[in-house]
């Protein structure tokens, strides 16, 4: 079996793969991409476009439903199969910009369409799918973004497919489930659990832990909780006690969150519980690189190299920041390293930043919460209820909260749940990365009436606190940091 010999191979062609491929081959490194399909990115055959896909059609419901508010009466009809057929026909138009990419890398000879596992430090064996014989891809670097897959906890493994949906699945759905249990009240869990009960279908959200996605203050936990569950079925710690697959559908006995003891059927269930990073079968064990005991190596978050090797890793594997994002950040210094290899770049990380397409939404910016303390942090707040362009708009609930440094008034992290927060957290992420000032911040215009007033009023609410001195003896709640 003779080998192909490359400088960089690429094993994974989703967004950290193809970005990885474009900087190698920019550095005039010769590149071989191996990926078995599907083709098309999570993000958009099961991810982040799909499910705002389906977001929008239960906003359209829910602002038609609620028009009373402003004087506007409606009915309200859901035809389930015209919400998935439109759900399908654009996500198939967004993943095939990546299909017609991927066919022009085929062509070209870089893709290698196959499972790719390690004989050794440098040689790959892939295994084809198109029915070509095994070949062996000899890379002076290689770079991993193998991406996640939905995880499915241990009571649910042995229901059939014809009941268990991961996001693989959901969206392949002909029509809208009459009933639905979510798993989970991360963001895939939220979005799509609030998304089909807005759509009409009964839906229960069971998770453990009491938390909200990755909401790690305790006041906007509290008050997402608070919110949601004015809507949802929805229970962020619970007990479960028996899961039976049944004629129809599933059988579920839980203790809820309220203590309540329930049996429920519901004809599907959805897995919201996360995702775990696709390391095996790469037989990683065949080289030289330090494992831990699930047979993981340990990745450089700042120039995703493993140790001092010629091997990178990039995207939602690594499972530092797995969002399509930072996906692409990494696969683009990954492939630059690779190329560059063995003069490799470290590059700082940009401000993290996340955000749930719930309604009210949810962000997260900066640092995490549980890391400021009452001495070096103080907090600005402000509730949207009393906000005005949230109140014209009918949308007045939530909070914000943010964190300055005690010392200079340096902007650190924010959490918030509110109106459309997916822009006022991209506004105080370039804030917190630019090292902004709190009296920096105020200095900026803001217009009247927009929601963005709520972040100058957590921010004033913020400079009248910097002043202030800990005091060891009160409570540390009198500042706001770390709770």
């Amino acid at each position: 079996m003779n080998p192909i010999d490359v400088d960089v191979a690429i094993i994974g062609a989703g967004t950290a793969g193809l970005t990885a491929r474009r900087q190698a081959e920019a550095n005039g490194a010769t590149v071989a991409l191996i990926d078995p399909g599907p083709y098309g990115t999570t993000c958009a055959r099961v991810g982040c476009m799909p499910s705002k896909l389906l977001i929008a059609a239960a906003e359209a419901a829910h602002r038609a439903r609620h028009a009373a508010l402003f004087g506007v009466d409606t009915t309200v009809s859901i035809d389930g199969r015209r919400v998935m057929q439109r759900v399908q026909a654009e996500r198939d138009r967004f993943a095939g910009f990546v299909q017609r990419a991927i066919e022009e890398l085929r062509t070209r000879g870089v893709l290698i369409p196959g499972r790719a596992r390690f004989l050794d430090d440098h040689r790959l064996e892939v295994d084809r799918v198109d029915g070509a014989p095994p070949l062996v891809v000899r890379a002076g670097s290689v770079v991993i973004a193998t991406g996640s897959r939905p995880f499915v906890p241990p009571p649910y493994r042995g229901l059939s497919r014809d009941v268990l949906l991961t996001t693989d699945e959901i969206f392949e759905l002909p029509d809208l489930p009459d009933s639905l249990l979510v798993v989970g009240a991360g963001v895939i869990g939220m979005e799509l659990g609030q998304a089909m009960a807005r759509l009409g279908v009964r839906t229960t959200i069971l998770s453990l832990g009491g938390r909200i996605a990755f909401i790690d203050s305790e006041p906007v936990n509290a008050e997402a909780i608070r919110i949601f569950r004015q809507e949802l079925d929805l229970h962020p710690h619970h007990e479960l006690h028996e899961v039976e697959e049944v004629d129809g559908g599933v059988s579920v006995r839980f203790t809820d969150f309220d203590g309540r003891t329930r049996t429920e059927r519901y004809a599907r269930v959805l897995m919201g519980a996360g995702r775990v990073p696709n390391w095996e079968g790469l037989g990683l064990e065949n080289t030289r690189l330090t494992l831990d005991d699930r047979g993981r190596p340990e990745v450089n978050p700042y120039t995703h190299q493993v140790e001092d090797s010629h091997i990178f890793v990039a995207g939602d594997v690594a499972g530092h920041r797995p969002l399509l994002h930072e996906a692409a950040d990494e696969g683009r210094l990954a492939g630059l390293n690779a190329a560059r290899y063995p003069h490799v770049l470290a590059e700082p990380r940009k401000t993290p930043l996340s955000i749930m397409f719930t309604d009210p939404q949810v962000a997260v910016v900066g640092d995490r919460w549980p890391d400021l303390s009452c001495a070096d942090h103080r907090v600005g707040v402000v509730d949207y209820g009393d906000q005005g362009r949230a109140r014209v708009m009918g949308e007045n609930r939530g909070m914000v909260r943010i964190a300055g440094a005690a010392g200079t008034g340096q902007l650190i992290a924010a959490q918030m749940i509110g109106p459309r927060v997916e822009h006022t957290a991209h506004l105080l992420a370039w804030a917190i990365q630019g090292r902004m000032l709190v009296s920096e911040a105020l200095d900026r215009p803001f217009y009247h009436p927009v929601i963005e007033e709520g972040i100058r009023t957590a921010l004033r609410d913020l400079q009248s606190k910097l002043h202030l001195s800990y005091k060891p003896e009160h409570p540390c709640e009198e500042w706001g940091a770390g709770t």
